[in-house]
């Protein structure tokens, strides 16, 4: 009934403004424009394996619970109280295990609440971000959507912009990639004058160590030879002294 009175409503307004003035509207395929695009694909393929898994964990749960309670049920007439008890208590712990697991996976806030948020949010940001800059740009008055549960008893294809919005989706991909290309050359461009600023500086501390040796060699070597010629001096002075 809510639905009801919810299109009743707004065809209402529609009607109110068309009298006022000449609307324009159009509408797109939202499950069209997300199959055809990449990241929504990816992400819904992702979410796909990942809820099969927590689900085979969930059947494989259930499968033992009611393996103990088969056994529970065959062997329960040989039994001691204490262990019928302490089995029951088991079968209970690994129910209240699965009902624990299924709200982790699927609750209102479980993983899979917020692997979609993190999946699939971020395009169908894309796509309501593209539709509200077309609609600003074509000044459409209204741009429903086909695929929801808003009823649509005729559509003429001339007011479909689904291509167009799946259009404006891969030319702001194509910038960010171009814009990433960019970012990442001028990196490697920065990285590139880096590594020969850092080839440039160390060849010239490397000449200035080579030329530092040079120096300190050649002091050594005249310090060797000053030292020699003074021992000779020492010698024949000591000979002189002799004679």
């Amino acid at each position: 009934m809510k639905k009801v009175a919810f299109i009743i409503a707004l065809l209402c307004t529609v009607q109110i403004s068309i009298a006022q003035k000449k609307q324009t509207i159009a509408y797109i395929d939202m499950e069209y424009i997300l199959e055809n695009v990449p990241e929504y694909v990816n992400a819904q393929n992702t979410l796909h394996t990942k809820v099969e898994k927590w689900k085979s964990n969930l059947r494989k749960l259930e499968r033992h619970i009611e393996v103990l309670k088969t056994d529970l049920s065959t062997e329960k007439a040989i039994l001691t109280k204490d262990l019928i008890d302490e089995r029951e208590e088991n079968i209970a712990l690994k129910q209240e295990e699965l009902a624990r697991l299924e709200s982790l996976y699927f609750g209102p806030k479980g993983d899979l609440f917020l692997l979609r948020k993190q999946l699939v949010k971020p395009v169908q940001d894309q796509v309501y971000d593209a539709v509200q800059n077309i609609a600003k740009r074509k000044k459409y008055d209204f741009v429903f959507d086909k695929s929801s549960e808003l009823v649509m008893l005729y559509s003429n294809k001339k007011y479909d912009i689904s291509e167009l919005v799946l259009s404006s989706i891969v030319k702001g991909r194509k910038t960010k990639e171009v814009h990433k290309k960019s970012s990442t050359k001028k990196r490697e461009v920065q990285s590139k004058l880096a590594t020969l600023q850092k080839a440039k500086l160390d060849k010239k501390a490397a000449k200035k160590k080579e030329l530092q040796l040079r120096r300190a060699a050649k002091l050594k070597e005249r310090e060797a030879k000053r030292k020699l010629l003074q021992e000779k001096k020492n010698a024949l002075k000591k000979q002189k002294e002799g004679n």
